[in-house]
């Protein structure tokens, strides 16, 4: 069955349509609240809120409006969008407590050093690149361009530069990985 029909079962209370909806659903909404909110934990307990969800407001569904699975990707996408804000917004009340008591909001030493760390990580994994893939990665990566705009700086196919990007970004993943 699609989930368009499914979901109409669903608003009518039908668990098994519900379970086989689920189904059908559950990965794309994981990936879509994966792709926005980033922190896997967080993603499912969002993926399972708008599941959730789903199964309250079935009803709402209005067919002439689109495709059952579109209308449940918008459902993941506004809550996933939701919590990101949530997020940001009690990080930014931590800061302004912080503040008012005359605190930091976190230990400024510790986290620069860090952030030096990994930077000197980062530099000493691209320097294991070839010049080649270290000249492509940092155009896109640090100057900002894309892999068309870096094809056309280095006058190179295209198809050479998303090469030359993968290979690349595959060393430095393997590099990186090995400083967790």
């Amino acid at each position: 069955m699609q989930a368009d029909e499914l979901l109409v079962l669903v608003a009518d209370g039908d668990q098994r349509a519900f379970e086989e909806l689920y189904g059908l659903v559950s990965g794309p909404v994981y990936g879509l609240v994966r792709r926005v909110v980033r922190d896997p934990a967080q993603s499912e307990e969002v993926a399972q809120e708008v599941l959730l969800e789903l199964w309250r407001s079935a009803a709402r569904f209005d067919p002439g409006r689109g495709s059952a699975l579109s209308w449940i990707l918008t459902l993941a996408h506004r809550r996933a969008v939701d919590r990101v804000r949530s997020a940001r917004a009690a990080g930014e009340r931590e800061q302004r407590e912080a503040l008012r008591a005359g605190e930091p909001a976190f230990d400024q030493v510790a986290e620069e050093v860090e952030a030096g760390l990994e930077r000197e990580w980062v530099r000493r994994c691209l320097n294991r690149l070839t010049a080649l893939q270290r000249q492509s990665v940092t155009l896109a990566y640090y100057d900002g361009y894309t892999y068309r705009e870096v094809a056309e700086r280095l006058k190179l196919p295209l198809g050479t530069v998303k090469t030359r990007m993968r290979d690349g970004l595959t060393r430095l993943r393997e590099c990186l990985g090995g400083a967790a």
